[in-house]
């Protein structure tokens, strides 16, 4: 088993914002883990941050606590 940490992009944004943002849309990391033969197990909620628009990147000083999303 392993765990997946990364900074959430804005639904539906696929790997558009992962160069200038630094973030990813969490559906794509789901599809890439299964696509290599893993199975999904469930994401938690213990990183995420409402107040976090995804219109920054993650490294901005207005972005406080990005939101991250984790997947095991």
């Amino acid at each position: 088993m392993f765990l997946i940490v990364d900074h959430a992009a804005a639904a539906g944004s696929g790997m558009r914002d992962t160069d200038t943002l630094h973030r990813i849309d969490p559906a794509i990391v789901k599809a890439q883990v299964i696509a290599a033969g893993f199975r999904y197990v469930g994401a938690m909620d213990v990183l995420k941050n409402p107040a976090d628009d995804h219109s920054k990147a993650v490294f901005d000083p207005a972005v406080r606590g990005p939101d991250r999303f984790s997947s095991s």
